[in-house]
């Protein structure tokens, strides 16, 4: 592979690193997960605040019956004492605390109207964010099950067949050779032998008439 190649490949993973890591969707669930949780921490607070507002009214409005009960008692005893005036502007407090009263008890009623209203929401967040968590469970295990896959699937194409065709027959032909080596050593060395056996088994004429004369003589 030449240099331009191992660049451009190198090249690439990076890139394709860097998508797998931005659509990681592990990474994904978890940010989901992380801005739920700062949902909730919202939702809590503002749910605090409502139930504050509405002890505070619920406080208010005893605070107002007591104010209504006082001027009832003071305006009967100015009625029993003859002290009219007195009687009058304690009956005009009790009257103006009345209608105080009602009014807070009205709002009251908004408020834990709102606060039902967010209780629910609140409720309904915790439980959208229980099954993100349940379903982050298993989608991280379906995750790791198709990354050990794909893995497997990359390693298996990584292999270059070609190549490996190309020395398994290299290998071969270099056997071949060797075998051809041997053969021809072989079949150089038999020819050799066999003029040393020649060779060995001449007899020149000279031995030959010794031998003829000795037997004569014999």
């Amino acid at each position: 592979m030449g240099i331009f190649k191992r660049l451009k490949a190198i090249t690439m993973a990076e890139i394709n690193g860097l998508l797998d890591g931005i659509e990681d969707p592990i990474a994904l669930l978890n940010e989901y997960s992380r801005e739920m949780e700062q949902e909730i921490v919202k939702g809590q607070k503002a749910l605090a605040r409502q139930i504050f507002v509405e002890k505070k009214q619920a406080a208010l409005i005893s605070q107002t019956k007591i104010l209504v009960d006082k001027r009832t008692r003071q305006a009967k005893l100015a009625i029993e004492q003859g002290e009219e005036a007195m009687a009058k502007l304690a009956v005009q407090e009790k009257l103006n605390q009345e209608r105080q009263l009602h009014l807070y008890v009205e709002q009251l009623e908004a408020v834990k109207g709102q606060t039902k209203i967010l209780v629910a929401k609140w409720d309904e967040l915790k439980e959208t964010y229980n099954q993100l968590q349940h379903k982050k469970i298993l989608l991280a295990s379906r995750a790791n099950v198709a990354q050990s896959m794909k893995q497997i699937q990359q390693a298996t194409v990584s292999f270059h067949t070609d190549d490996i065709a190309r020395g398994v027959a290299r290998a071969e032909d270099r056997i071949l050779l060797m075998e051809a080596k041997v053969q021809a050593g072989n079949q150089f060395a038999a020819p050799l032998a066999q003029f040393d056996r020649e060779y060995d088994n001449y007899v020149s004429d000279e031995e030959l008439n010794k031998e003829i004369e000795k037997l004569k003589a014999e």
